[in-house]
């Protein structure tokens, strides 16, 4: 099962909980959705009524737990600790991973020394440890770890729920990237069209080099038909000087004296 369908599955499953529960017992579920190690996305666990209906509550600070998987990080977590409920080893895990993927939205390359110190992570060591087995093997990103220049390339990152407000930058730069595309494809279509002209052009080139060479061919063959015809003439005519040399030859007849 791929990790989309997994996703898919956990979220309906967790927004039917949150549906049918209500105060500390909706933490719990909160708790354990955020908890999942294949839940990466929390948007519609957010957006169920009874959920929204912690705030203001004293199981309030669940709300702002569930907003903090959805949209925060874990420097978000520590600079609010103090209002939050402590957080499950699963939890700091989590929240951990959806750092990277944060990280990863803005920056493709990401230097050890941020990571370390967004991760809260002593050595190299102990984070390409948590790169490669807790974000790559987990398949929320993939990359290359650089020893040499101490950095993650990220090639690919799952992305992560959208924060309020962030919906029209994204619609933004998606209408942005739509008219790129259409630039572009005017511009391909512009050069299949320009390529296509060319080619007739070169095609009739062709033939009227083709043309050429056939009239030259023609020119010379009939050019040699009448120089061979007009040489067969010349040899081909009665030598009159033979006869005379033949004339020549015969004894003269000799002539009587008339008496």
């Amino acid at each position: 099962m791929d990790i989309e369908q997994r996703q898919a599955e956990l979220i309906d499953h967790f927004v039917k909980q949150a549906s049918t529960q209500k105060g500390s017992a909706l933490g719990s579920v909160i708790v354990e959705a955020t908890s999942q190690p294949s839940l990466f996305a929390f948007s519609e666990i957010l957006a169920v009524p009874n959920v929204a209906e912690l705030r203001g509550t004293e199981n309030s600070a669940y709300l702002d737990v569930l907003r903090l998987f959805a949209h925060g990080t874990w420097s978000d977590y520590k600079n609010n600790a103090g209002h939050l409920p402590q957080l499950v080893p699963d939890q700091v895990l989590k929240l951990k991973q959806l750092t990277v993927l944060t990280l990863s939205e803005t920056n493709k390359v990401l230097p050890y020394d941020r990571l370390m110190q967004e991760l809260d992570v002593s050595n190299v060591r102990e984070l390409e440890d948590f790169l490669i087995n807790e974000c790559m093997y987990a398949g929320i990103v993939r990359g290359k770890l650089d020893q040499l220049r101490r950095c993650f390339e990220v090639q690919f990152a799952a992305g992560r729920d959208l924060r309020p407000g962030q919906l029209g930058s994204m619609i933004q730069m998606l209408s942005n990237w739509l008219s790129t595309s259409d630039n572009l494809l005017v511009s391909i279509q512009e050069k299949i069209k320009w390529a296509d002209t060319m080619n007739e052009s070169d095609k009739k080139h062709r033939k009227d080099v083709e043309d050429r060479v056939e009239e030259v061919k023609k020119s010379l063959s009939h050019k040699a038909d009448v120089d061979f015809r007009g040489h067969e003439e010349i040899y081909s005519e009665p030598s009159g000087l033979m006869e005379y040399e033949e004339d020549r030859s015969r004894p003269k007849r000799r002539r009587h004296p008339m008496s």
